[in-house]
């Protein structure tokens, strides 16, 4: 009788939110079939929310079929290098979209509720779930054309009729805000006749029509689904988008948010286990509105600026615009943080650090980009022009030309510093698979496909990447080994948890100094992001408690104490890493 009392509490939350968005009739109506469901998949998927998240936490994030070799599925490949290399240093899987699709390399996608033959099937999936904790992305916003739902669309099903979003006539769409350089309205021939239907991101990719609440009700069904299966982060892809209304830029509506939060609610009724975390890759001010309150929308959010901000770090040997945005991050809850990461997928979004970056410095990443063998996508703004909106190059390749005649000890030690910075953020890292084992970008990419992302893509053999592991001269044996090291120091200093404390110092212009703390836990985080022997004063006595010989820090990625004089200068060599633990003073 109580759990009921209190679930039928909880679920007047969830009530509110369906009426807000849909009026009090057809809210209730909404509602009463969203119980339904909620009752259905409740027991078997409840379990208590502990501690989401930790400093022994962090996330890969990889396609399906990264990985491959003859005659086995993708995913069954995937899971046993996974087991074999990864059991003890990342705690989580980021799959990305492992659906049947049409194109975007996953995103655009035709059955939300299947694993794409190709890659496998669910137990596959469910496998890896047995020993890394799954985040599976929830592509919501759009659906394929070859989708059953959009395929009844077009023969005029009435249950579908209103699945998709269509325009008549000729309205005013100045203002909506546009991802990509391509048509928004996409002409259709359907038995009654042709339609203009809207395409947020391509002509294969409909966006959905959350008017309906039917739809609403679909994709929540599919997300529960999702945590049947394993997910413990549900990753909203380009959920900005989600909600139009003509007339209104049709980004960040109200309505979003309000879905957002509906989800929460679900989540926290359901499954109070899973985190959502939200992929908007937006100016910073809009992006971390998915917060919410701090208690009511995304768990996580994606921090974007990070990635071109380390970038503009490294180009000038200056830390000080990195510290200063870092110095003001601000959280509304302690219960929430960024996902950390420098590479994905996707490219390196300019967008995010509009308003922190100039124009100038913005064009000089561009350039050093285009230099480094990078190309540019574009999109439209409201005016009609075109504008930069992503940079698309190995995150390895934009910091070490891949022409020049550097050596690669500097050059490892560069991108190992970066990384380093990554790590050291509160939050959760998120670590692109190609990061993690030294790629180079694959030049060819873009001209088989078409599609500049391609560059940051390339799929490997599982033997030929596993020669790689084994050869101690390999660029991929030296970074694994590399980012192995600094995984298992992170993991190891209760200081790194992702809620702990964050403090940014001021060691000068070529250093990229943070304080992170928790209880009586601390570490120095030392990066010099620069090509020259740095020396700083830093008062070691004032930051730990050094009272013994006993007490003196450790050097986490040494894993031994740091023999220095309490008021002795540091000295580090170029783009050194410097993690030291101890007491706080």
């Amino acid at each position: 009788m109580k759990a009921r009392q209190r679930m039928g509490s909880d679920l007047s939350v969830i009530h509110s939110h369906l009426t807000a968005l849909y009026g009090e009739a057809s809210g209730d109506d909404a509602f009463k079939r969203l119980r339904s469901i909620l009752h259905t998949y409740r027991p078997s998927l409840h379990r208590e929310a502990t501690q989401h998240i930790t400093e022994r936490d962090s996330i890969l994030i990889t396609y399906g079929d990264q990985l491959q070799e003859p005659g086995i599925s993708p995913l069954h490949t995937l899971a046993d290098f996974c087991e074999k290399y990864l059991t003890g240093l990342v705690s989580g899987l980021h799959i990305l979209p492992f659906f049947p699709y049409s194109s975007d390399d996953g995103f655009s996608v035709i059955d939300y509720r299947a694993v794409n033959p190709d890659l496998g099937v669910w137990e596959d999936v469910e496998r890896l779930g047995g020993r890394f904790r799954l985040m599976f992305d929830a592509v919501i916003n759009h659906v394929s054309i070859n989708s059953k739902w959009f395929q009844a669309f077009l023969c005029d099903d009435p249950k579908y009729q209103n699945y998709f979003i269509t325009v008549e006539g000729n309205p005013d769409l100045s203002q909506v805000v546009r991802p990509r350089a391509l048509p928004l309205l996409t002409r259709f021939e359907t038995s009654s006749g042709p339609k203009q239907v809207w395409t947020t991101f391509s002509e294969d990719q409909v966006d959905l029509n959350y008017h309906n609440p039917a739809v609403l009700l679909e994709t929540i069904e599919t997300l529960l689904s999702y945590v049947g299966h394993g997910a413990e982060f549900i990753r909203l892809d380009a959920v900005a988008y989600l909600w139009k209304e003509i007339g209104t830029p049709c980004i960040h509506l109200p309505q979003t948010h309000r879905i957002i939060q509906l989800f929460r609610a679900v989540f926290d009724e359901v499954a109070p286990h899973v985190m959502l975390i939200t992929e908007t890759n937006v100016a910073h001010a809009e992006n971390i509105s998915y917060f919410g309150d701090g208690n009511n929308e995304a768990q996580l959010v994606y921090n974007f600026a990070l990635p071109p901000l380390v970038l503009h770090t490294f180009y000038t040997g200056d830390a000080r615009i990195l510290s200063a945005w870092a110095a003001d991050l601000k959280l509304p809850s302690d219960q929430i943080a960024f996902l950390n990461f420098l590479a994905s997928h996707d490219g390196i979004g300019i967008n995010p650090v509009r308003g922190i970056l100039s124009e100038l410095e913005i064009e000089t990443l561009i350039d050093r980009a285009k230099a480094h063998g990078g190309l540019v996508s574009y999109k439209v703004d409201v005016s009609g022009s075109q504008q930069p909106y992503e940079l698309n190059i190995n995150y390895f390749d934009a910091l070490s030309d891949p022409q020049a005649s550097e050596q690669l000890n500097i050059q490892i030690d560069r991108f190992m510093a970066a990384q380093a910075i990554m790590l050291s953020f509160a939050g959760l890292p998120g670590i692109y698979f190609h990061n993690l084992f030294g790629s180079r970008g694959w030049r060819e990419g873009p001209n088989l496909t078409g599609r500049n992302r391609s560059i940051n893509r390339q799929k490997f053999e599982r033997t030929e990447l596993e020669s790689k592991l084994a050869d101690p001269s390999s660029l991929c044996y030296k970074i694994f080994d590399r980012y192995s090291r600094l995984l298992r120091a992170r993991s190891a200093s209760p200081a790194f948890h992702p809620y702990g404390q964050q403090h940014i110092l001021d060691c000068g212009e070529s250093i990229f100094a943070l304080l992170r703390s928790t209880g009586n836990q601390c570490v120095l985080c030392l990066h010099n992001i620069s090509n020259q022997m740095q020396t700083l004063e830093v008062d070691l006595e004032e930051i730990f408690d050094l009272s013994s010989q006993g007490d003196r820090p450790v050097d986490l990625i040494a894993g031994e104490r740091f023999n220095i004089q309490r008021k002795s200068p540091l000295h580090l060599r170029p783009y050194q890493i410097l993690w030291l633990a101890g007491h706080p003073q």
